[in-house]
């Protein structure tokens, strides 16, 4: 029974460092995976409730933790918001901000586009240390804890993946791949596993640093990879969306439309036996995960750059018209849909039965119920 009862707790150690609560979003896929699931429930027939203006334009996706909205903006600074929309606190930087906010333990760690990486004292906004690559940073940090430490991973277009300690800012190592890093890298079973502009899915072990496989998928990765076990979803520049093997180091299946060809820039959401993403075509596209199998399509109306977000039976898209869609993750068909009249690039949250998005308008939009 002891043996059993051990073994319960160490799944729901391993379930919760991968998983989020109801009323937390706090990374850029809602896990370490980044698989884009949320354990919230996405509000039927929402109603917009408040918005809540930056200066300039936001690419950035919004991180929701503690009953706290960070985000950052064009403008160069990181705002903090409650729940109710009203400004808590914002943080100046000096360059634009496109990456989204990592929310670990009470602190913000966000990178921008001079390529400095900060960590910010989530409850006052106060900078507790900052750390510099030597290029811009465009894609969020994630994090993977050994021991008692705790460690930070981020891409620059300095074509370094870059490992932090959370607790200090001293650099850890640094791993080279051949181009620019856009998209975060998933950490998973020790790894970080990333793709750029160098056309390979990378393989690292977080602890050393050293890199352990480097698998040819494409010839330009703008998103981010989707991780479940050893297998890994992600999609590419020249429109070819591929499952991965991780333990074999080879693509698995590939899906592409001969007609198009257009990019794939949304990273994926899995759940289930479903995997879902965004076209440059202007469709969502659900293929089965296993087999590569089309099982609908769902035309927005414009093309998507805007990250999937999946909670219970409904996925939620938008595109870059600045539609926002609720759809039925089994059939593809839409149950609810808003005009917010301005593109959105960042990938919605979805916490405390609210869905947080945010729009090159430069506002933070919050739907639920009113």
């Amino acid at each position: 029974m002891k043996k059993i009862q051990v073994g319960l707790l160490f799944l729901m150690i391993t379930f919760s460092g991968l998983s989020q609560t109801v009323n937390c979003w706090s990374g850029y896929r809602g896990n370490q995976n980044l698989t884009g699931v949320s354990t919230a429930s996405i509000p039927t027939q929402a109603e917009l409730l408040w918005t809540f203006q930056t200066n300039d334009n936001i690419k950035a996706s919004p991180i929701v933790c503690n009953d706290r909205i960070v985000v950052g903006s064009a403008d160069g600074n990181v705002y903090c918001l409650g729940m109710d929309g009203k400004l808590l606190w914002k943080f100046e930087t000096p360059n634009a901000i496109e990456a989204a906010a990592l929310i670990l333990e009470n602190r913000v760690y966000i990178g921008n586009m001079d390529g400095t990486f900060y960590a910010l004292d989530l409850l006052t906004g106060k900078k507790v240390w900052e750390y510099v690559t030597e290029n811009q940073i465009v894609g969020a940090a994630n994090w993977w804890k050994s021991g008692n430490k705790t460690y930070l991973v981020v891409g620059s277009y300095d074509y370094y993946l870059h490992c932090v300690d959370a607790a200090t800012g001293i650099g850890l190592w640094k791993y080279e791949s051949d181009n620019y890093i856009n998209g975060a890298a998933s950490c998973s079973n020790g790894k970080a596993i990333f793709g750029g502009c160098d056309g390979f899915l990378h393989v690292v072990d977080i602890i050393s640093g050293n890199g352990e496989r480097k698998i040819d998928v494409a010839t330009y990765v703008a998103g981010s990879a989707a991780i479940e076990g050893t297998k890994a979803w992600i999609g590419d520049y020249d429109g070819k969306f591929s499952q991965v093997d991780l333990s074999k180091g080879k693509v698995a299946w590939r899906w592409e439309d001969p007609g198009t060809r257009l990019p794939f820039i949304s990273s994926p959401a899995v759940y289930g036996s479903r995997v879902i993403t965004g076209n440059h075509d202007k469709h969502i596209y659900c293929f089965d995960k296993n087999t590569g199998d089309l099982q609908w399509r769902f035309n927005t109306g414009n093309r998507v750059e805007a990250s999937p977000v999946i909670a219970g039976a409904k996925a939620l898209v938008a595109n870059m018209r600045g539609d926002l869609f609720v759809l039925n993750l089994a059939t593809g068909k839409p149950e609810w849909n808003y005009e917010l009249g301005a593109s959105i690039v960042g990938n919605p949250a979805v916490a405390n039965n609210r869905i947080i998005v945010t729009a090159i308008d430069g506002a933070v939009y919050c739907f639920g119920k009113k």
